[in-house]
Parts: structure tokens; sequence; C-alpha cells
């Protein structure tokens, strides 16, 4: 089976002309961080029709960058300070069995603890989650909402509110795939400066203390 993909791969290889891979062996210039999930049926590239060297990509389980993940920051701190993305793009998708476990009260394993921030995102959603009756709706809703999490997550980092300080224009944008049609849905969520970051989490905001001393 290992040796159809190597097939596969020159077969692929063969379709292009010499100076297409000349050109990427000089080095990459992307425009897009893509953050997406790791599941099979999301292809990066295919499902935005873009050719290698357009997009930087990175994927796991849930489409997740916490603070606390050193391969996600190291990700995105290698777009945003050497390649200079101007845009990331969090792309989840509907019924992303990693959200679906995340709603579960199952022991899963080890994936139990990359899924507790998932697990937090729904507890502070919990009223407007609660109260949607229809189970497929309720996950596709928290679908959402672990997006929305992530763009507000990458614009409190430090790597990002950094690059904005040195002029560094970038967007976050929040987007959600839909398996059974194909089709990328805007959420409508874009975050483009620190005016946009709650105060607490901006670098060199002046913290307002009330109360007695």
């Amino acid at each position: 089976m290992p040796n159809e993909l190597l097939q596969r791969n020159r077969e692929w290889a063969a379709e292009h002309e010499p100076g297409f891979f000349d050109d990427l062996a000089h080095g990459q210039s992307p425009r897009f961080l893509w953050i997406s999930c790791s599941d099979s049926r999301v292809p990066a590239n295919e499902i935005v029709e873009c050719h290698p060297g357009d997009l930087f990509v990175h994927r796991n389980i849930a489409n997740r960058i916490d603070h606390d993940d050193l391969n996600g920051l190291s990700v995105l701190q290698y777009a945003v300070e050497v390649l200079q993305v101007p845009h990331i793009v969090v792309c989840g998708h509907y019924q992303c069995g990693g959200v679906k476990a995340a709603m579960e009260h199952t022991d899963h394993g080890l994936i139990d603890n990359w899924l507790r921030p998932i697990k937090r995102c729904y507890h502070e959603h919990h009223d407007e989650l609660d109260g949607i009756a229809d189970d497929q709706a309720r996950w596709d809703r928290l679908c959402e909402l672990n997006v929305i999490d992530q763009v507000e997550g990458i614009a409190s980092t430090t790597v990002v509110q950094k690059a904005w300080q040195r002029g560094h224009a970038i967007t976050i944008h929040g987007w959600i795939y839909q398996l059974a049609n194909g089709k990328i849905h805007n959420l409508g969520v874009e975050v483009d400066g620190p005016d946009q970051v709650p105060a607490i989490y901006r670098i060199n905001e002046p913290l307002s203390v009330s109360g007695d001393a």
C-alpha cells in the first residue's frame, strides 16, 4: 500500500514543469498561515485550490492553538516573524470528531487533555449551547465557537501582539468548512489590531485598579 503513494507522487511530479520545483526550492513566501483540523476529509490546499507554497499549514485535532502548545506557538512565531504572513486563517469544520469527544463524558484517554480547552469553551457558552435541543445543531455550534475561541486566543498571543507593535499588519480570520457540500463559511469574526483584544491581554496596556489601597 505505501508503494502506491510513492507511485502517485512520481505521477504528480511528472505533471509539473521542472521550473515549478526550482522556484519552490529557492524558498517560500506564503500569504496565509492556515490552521485546521487533522481530519483526512479536510485537505488544506485542495479545498481552496492553492498550490504548494501558497499556504503555511498547521493541523491538529480540532484546529487548536493554545498558549501552552509549544508546537503550535512555534508554527505561529515562524509564520509571523520569519514568513511575515499578513493573514492567519483558523478553518474548523462541522462534524469535527474532536469537538464531539469534548462534549462527551467518556474517558477517551490521552486526548482528553488536549480537548480540555474545548470543554472550557462549552462551559463559557453553556447557556447558549444547552438551549439548543437538537444534538447535531449543538455540535455544529460548538464547532463554530471553537473556531471563534481560537481567533480570539491567537490575537492575544505575544507573537501577534508584538507583530502589531512593530507595524506588521496581520488579520486573523475565523472560517468553517462544511463536509456535506465542500463549502467554507466565513463566521464573520476577524481581528486585525490590539484594540479588538480585551485590555487584560494587551502588552504594555496600563492596568486599571479599582478599590482602596
